[in-house]
C-alpha cells in the first residue's frame, strides 16, 4: 500500500449545513459506538497535540502518532494510523486551512486516534462516505475511503466549533507469543550458536546506572553484580554507539525500544561485541527504566526481532511470498539518513538480485535529484552529484514513474548515474509521500535484460513502504543542518564584527569554511582601482598541501569576477589536477606525456596536490556596497561534490565576510589618513641644545589616536636662543588637535619674527579667537631658553591658565618657576608680563598638563602635591630619568587607562665637571 495518496474532499454543499450551534452529530460506520464509549474499553493513556495550518504540520503528526504508538508497544499498528492520520491531517491543514488537533488514546484492546478541525461548516458529504464513482484514483474524499478501507471503526463528529474524524485499530488476535516464524530448516543451515547462549539481563534507571544484573550477564562479562549496581552503563561500553550510526549508547537507553551492536569491556579488558535489545518500561509508581537484553553479536539471532533471510534452498515461491516490507527493511531503521540509505540500498540490490544499487533524493525546489546512497558503484565520486528531473541534456528519465531499462546501451543518458559504469540493465522506482516526489530508488545488473515489470512493482511496492520514513528522516537531517547554520552564521557574524584588521579577516573567512564547508578554500581579492584579481589566502584542513595548492592556484589564471549571486563552478583547478595526475602516471610508466594544457610549464604539483583540488570547486562573489571586492572559493577533493545545503550556508557566509572585508579595508585606510595627519602636527624631533638636557613623552588619550588637545614643541629661534612650549587645548581628539596644529606652528612662526613671549602670545590668542565656533580655548606655558657659557641657563616664562612649571634644585626643594596668568582663547585684551628665571648646574625644570596632575583613582588625584613628592626624589637624575620616572608614578597612581592626554616636558642643566 502505498503512503503517498492526496486526500482531498469536495466544495461544500451548502443544503446539508447543520447550523444548529448546540446540536452534535456523528455519521459514519460504528458512529453508534461513538455515543456508548465501547470502541475501547479502557482508556490507559492519552496523547495529544496541535499543529498549525501549514505544510508541514502533516509530517510532524505523522512523527507524533509514530513516536506515541511505538512508545506504548503497538508497533504493528503504526503503519495504518499514520497513514490515515496524514489524510486526515492534510485534509484540516492543507484543505480546510485551519489547525488540527490530534489525540491518541491508547486502550486494553487497541488505539483510537482523534483528527479536529476548526472548521465545523465543511461537512462531509454522504458519497464521500463510499467511494467514488469515479473511482479510487479520484483526488476528493479518499481520506474516509481509507478509514473504510483500514480502521476497525471509524466516524465523524460535529459540534459547533470544530469537526472530528476519528478511527481505531484493534490490536490483531495472535496466538500468545507469536509475533513472526520462519520456515522450518534442515539441522545444518540453523545459525551456529557456538558454546551455551547466555543472555544477560540488565535493568537500568533513567539515569542510566545499573540496578539489576543477572548471572547471566556477570558470566558473559566478568563482572558480579555488587561489583557493577550503581555504576551507568555507559562505564563498560568499549566503544558509543553502533558503528555506522549517529545513536550512542546514552541515547538509545532513552527511546522506548531500540536493537544494535555495540561493545562491552569485560572485567579482563577485552572487548566482547553484543547485540542489545531495549525495552523502556515504568513500575507501578510510574519511573522509567530501560531492561537491556544483550548477547553475543554473532547469536543476535535470538534477540533481533526482524525475520532472517531466508536461505538460498527455499523455493523463490516462499521468498516471494513473504512481506516484502520486512525482507526489505529488516531490522528496525537507524536514527541517521545516511544510513538509512545506505541500507536501504544494500536491501534493494539484494531483494532484485542486482549487481548495484543507488538512491537519489530530491532537491528542495524539487527540479532536481542528488545522490545520497549507493552500493556497487564509485560512490565517493557520485556522492551529492545531481542530475535534472525534467527535460533537457543528462536529464534523469522516467524519474516520476517505475521505469525498466533492458539495455542501456540502446537508451544512452537515461541514467546519468550509470555512465562509464559497465551496467546494462535497470530498473528504477520513485519515492513518493503525499504525491510528491521524494527521491528515486534504482537497481542495476552488469547484464541485459535481467529485470521485468514484476520486478519494479516488487521494487515499487518496498519502497512506498520506506518512502515515508526515508522523507521523514531527512527532514529531520535538513532540520538539524538549517539550526547548525544558524548558528553557524551567528558565530561567524561576531568573529567578523569582532576584527577590523584585514589580514585577519581573511585569515577568518577562510578558517569558518574549511573544514566545515568544504576541504580547502582560497580567497580571492580585488583592489578599488583594479579589476584584476589577487590570491590572497589559502587554506587546507591539512597544513602540508597549502603550499602546494597556493603553487598551483597562483600560476592559473584567477576565475572572471562574477556579479550574479550565487555559486559558479570553476572547473580550472580540477582539469590542472587531471592533467597533471594524468601526467605524472604516464612518467611512471616510462611513456612521453605531452605538455599540460592551460597550465604554464613547470607548475608540476604533486599527486597530492593534485587529488585535493581535483573535486568539485565553486566561486563565490564578495560583494559589498553594490561592487565586487574579491571572490570566495571553495574546492572539495577528487570527484566529490558539494551539497546544496552547503552552497546556500556558503552563499550566506560570504555576503557576512565581504562586508566584514570592506568595513576592514575601509578602516585600514581612514586609519591610515588620520595617522599621516597626525603625525603632521606633530613636531619634528626636538633639537640638540648645548648645556641644557631636554626630554619629552606624549600620551594621547583614545585607541588609534597620536595627537590629542595637549601639545609640546622645542624649537630654535635665532642664535644661542631656543622656545618651548607646552600647552593643553580644550578636549580631546580630532576637534582639539586641529587647534593643537595652529597653535605650534602659530608659535614658531611669531617667534622667529623677533617677539618676546607676551606679543606672541597676544597674537596667538588673537588667531584662535578668529576661529569663530571652532575656537577653543588654550592654556600654555611658553618660554624662551637661553644656555649660558659659565653653566646654568636663563628662561623667560608666560604661563597663560596652564599648570605651573616647577624647579627642583640640587637640595631637592620643589618650588614654582613662574605666576599664573590669564588663559587664552577667552578674552580680546591680554596683559601678559615675561617672568625670568635662572636654572644652575644640576637643576630641573619640569612643566607637564593637566592629564598628569588630574590622575584620578576613584576620588583621589595625583594633584600638584602629589607631583612635587614625586619630583623630590629626582635629586641627580638626568632629564630623560625625571621624565620616566613621572609618567611610571602617573601610571601606577590608577589601574585604568588615562582618560586625559598628557604631556611631559623636563629640562636639566648637568652639573659643572671637575678636572
Amino acid at each position: 500500500m502505498s503512503t503517498g495518496l492526496v486526500s482531498g474532499e469536495p466544495p461544500l454543499d451548502p443544503s446539508v449545513t447543520d447550523d444548529a450551534p448546540d446540536r452534535r452529530r456523528t455519521v459514519g460506520p460504528g458512529s453508534a459506538d461513538a455515543e456508548t464509549g465501547e470502541r475501547v474499553s479502557v482508556i490507559t493513556a492519552r496523547a495529544a497535540a496541535a499543529f498549525e495550518p501549514v505544510g508541514r504540520s502533516v509530517a510532524g503528526a505523522r512523527s507524533f502518532v509514530r513516536e506515541s504508538l511505538q512508545g506504548w508497544g503497538f508497533a504493528d499498528l503504526v503503519d495504518d494510523a499514520v497513514v490515515l492520520t496524514s489524510e486526515l491531517v492534510t485534509n484540516a491543514v492543507v484543505h480546510a486551512g485551519t489547525s488540527a488537533e490530534v489525540v491518541c488514546l491508547r486502550g486494553d484492546e487497541g488505539v483510537r486516534i482523534e483528527v479536529a478541525d476548526r472548521y465545523p461548516e465543511r461537512e462531509l458529504p454522504v458519497r464521500g462516505l463510499a467511494p467514488h464513482p469515479g473511482g479510487p484514483d479520484r483526488e476528493g474524499g479518499r481520506g474516509l475511503q481509507l478509514c473504510a478501507a483500514l480502521a476497525d471503526r471509524w466516524g465523524v463528529e460535529y459540534t459547533a466549533t470544530h469537526k472530528k474524524v476519528w478511527f481505531q485499530l484493534d490490536l490483531p488476535d495472535r496466538p500468545v507469543g507469536t509475533r513472526s516464524a520462519g520456515p522450518a530448516l534442515p539441522t545444518e543451515s540453523l545459525p551456529r550458536a557456538g558454546a551455551r547462549v547466555r543472555v544477560a539481563v540488565a535493568q537500568v534507571e533513567r539515569g542510566g546506572t545499573i540496578t539489576a544484573w543477572n548471572d547471566d550477564a556477570a558470566e558473559l562479562f566478568g563482572y558480579p553484580a555488587e561489583q557493577v549496581t550503581g555504576k551507568p552503563l555507559t562505564d563498560l561500553a568499549a566503544w558509543p554507539h553502533t558503528p555506522g550510526t549517529g545513536t550512542g549508547i546514552a541515547e538509545a537507553l532513552r527511546l522506548s525500544r531500540w536493537e544494535g551492536s555495540y561493545g562491552i569491556r569485560d572485567a579482563r579488558g577485552r572487548v566482547v561485541p553484543v547485540y542489545a535489545s531495549h525495552l523502556r518500561v515504568r513500575d507501578a509508581e510510574g519511573e522509567p527504566s530501560t531492561v537491556c537484553l544483550l548477547v553475543r553479536d554473532h547469536e543476535r539471532a535470538v534477540l533481533q526481532t526482524s525475520p532472517r533471510q531466508i536461505p538460498s534452498e527455499a523455493s523463490t515461491s516462499e521468498a516471494r511470498s513473504r512481506d516484502p516490507f520486512e525482507a526489505f527493511i529488516g531490522s528496525p531503521a537507524p536514527d541517521d539518513l545516511d544510513s538509512l540509505l545506505q541500507r536501504t540500498v544494500e536491501r534493494a540490490r539484494d531483494m532484485v538480485d542486482g549487481d548495484a544499487a543507488f538512491l537519489l533524493l530530491a532537491t528542495d525546489d524539487e527540479t532536481e535529484l542528488e545522490v545520497r546512497a549507493s552500493t556497487g558503484l564509485p560512490s565517493i565520486r557520485q556522492r551529492f552529484a545531481r542530475v535534472p528531473v525534467e527535460a533537457g541534456p543528462g536529464r534523469y528519465g522516467s524519474a516520476r514513474m517505475p521505469a525498466v531499462h533492458e539495455d542501456l546501451t540502446m537508451v544512452p543518458g537515461a541514467v546519468p548515474l550509470l555512465n562509464s559504469t559497465g551496467m546494462r540493465s535497470v530498473v528504477t522506482v520513485p519515492l513518493k509521500v503525499e504525491g510528491r516526489l521524494t527521491g528515486s530508488l534504482g537497481v542495476a545488473a552488469e547484464s541485459p535484460a535481467r529485470y521485468s515489470n514484476d520486478d519494479a512493482l516488487r521494487l515499487q511496492f518496498a519502497a512506498d513502504r520506506i518512502a515515508l520514513a526515508v522523507e521523514s528522516a531527512r527532514l529531520g537531517e535538513l532540520e538539524r543542518l538549517r539550526r547548525g547554520s544558524l548558528s553557524f552564521l551567528v558565530e561567524a557574524s561576531d568573529l567578523l564584527a569582532g576584527t577590523l584588521d584585514r589580514d585577519q579577516t581573511l585569515a577568518l573567512m577562510a578558517q569558518m569554511t574549511v573544514p566545515r564547508l568544504a576541504t580547502w578554500c582560497a580567497v580571492y581579492t580585488i583592489a578599488e582601482q583594479s579589476s584584476d584579481p589577487s590570491l590572497s589566502y589559502v587554506l587546507h584542513e591539512d597544513e602540508d598541501l597549502i603550499d602546494g595548492i597556493r603553487s598551483l592556484l597562483s600560476k592559473i589564471p584567477p576565475p572572471e569576477p562574477v556579479v550574479t549571486p550565487g555559486a559558479v563552478v570553476w572547473t580550472a583547478p580540477a582539469e590542472v589536477a587531471h592533467e597533471a595526475a594524468l601526467r605524472t602516471s604516464m612518467r611512471s610508466l616510462g611513456l612521453a606525456g605531452g605538455p599540460i594544457r592551460k597550465v604554464t610549464p613547470g607548475i608540476g604539483p604533486t599527486l597530492a596536490t593534485a587529488s585535493a583540488v581535483g573535486g568539485e570547486t565553486v566561486v563565490l562573489p564578495l560583494v559589498a556596497r553594490n561592487r565586487v571586492i574579491g571572490m570566495l572559493t571553495l574546492g572539495q577533493p577528487a570527484d566529490e561534490h558539494f551539497r546544496q545545503e552547503i552552497l546556500e550556508l556558503a552563499e550566506d557566509l560570504s555576503r557576512r565576510a565581504a562586508l566584514a572585508l570592506d568595513n576592514a579595508r575601509l578602516y585600514s585606510e581612514r586609519t591610515a589618513i588620520s595617522q599621516s595627519l597626525q603625525r603632521s602636527l606633530l613636531p619634528p624631533e626636538s633639537p640638540a641644545i648645548e648645556g641644557v638636557e631636554v626630554e619629552v613623552i606624549y600620551r594621547a588619550a583614545g585607541e588609534g589616536n597620536e595627537v590629542g588637545g595637549d601639545f609640546y614643541d622645542v624649537f630654535p629661534i635665532g642664535e644661542g636662543a631656543y622656545g618651548f612650549a607646552i600647552g593643553d587645548v580644550c578636549g580631546t581628539g580630532p576637534n582639539a588637535a586641529a587647534v593643537t596644529g595652529l597653535a605650534r606652528h602659530a608659535l614658531r612662526l611669531l617667534a622667529r619674527e623677533g617677539l618676546n613671549g607676551p606679543a606672541v602670545l597676544e597674537r596667538l590668542n588673537s588667531a584662535i579667537l578668529d576661529e569663530g565656533a571652532r575656537s577653543r580655548f588654550l592654556t600654555l606655558l611658553y618660554g624662551e631658553l637661553r644656555p649660558q657659557s659659565e653653566g646654568g641657563a636663563e628662561l623667560r616664562l608666560v604661563c597663560a591658565g596652564h599648570p605651573l612649571p616647577l624647579r627642583l634644585r640640587q637640595d631637592g626643594t620643589v618650588t614654582p618657576a613662574a605666576e599664573p596668568q590669564p588663559l587664552l582663547g577667552v578674552l580680546e585684551d591680554l596683559e601678559l608680563y615675561e617672568q625670568t628665571v635662572f636654572l644652575d648646574p644640576g637643576d630641573v625644570l619640569l612643566c607637564v598638563t593637566d592629564g598628569v596632575t588630574e590622575r584620578r583613582e576613584g576620588t583621589r588625584m595625583l594633584g600638584d602635591d602629589g607631583l612635587c613628592d614625586v619630583l623630590t626624589t629626582c635629586t641627580g637624575l638626568t632629564a630623560g630619568a625625571v621624565a620616566a620616572r613621572i609618567m611610571r608614578a602617573v601610571e601606577r597612581f590608577a589601574a585604568d587607562a588615562p582618560s586625559d592626554d598628557m604631556a611631559i616636558l623636563a629640562m636639566r642643566v648637568p652639573e659643572l665637571r671637575v678636572d
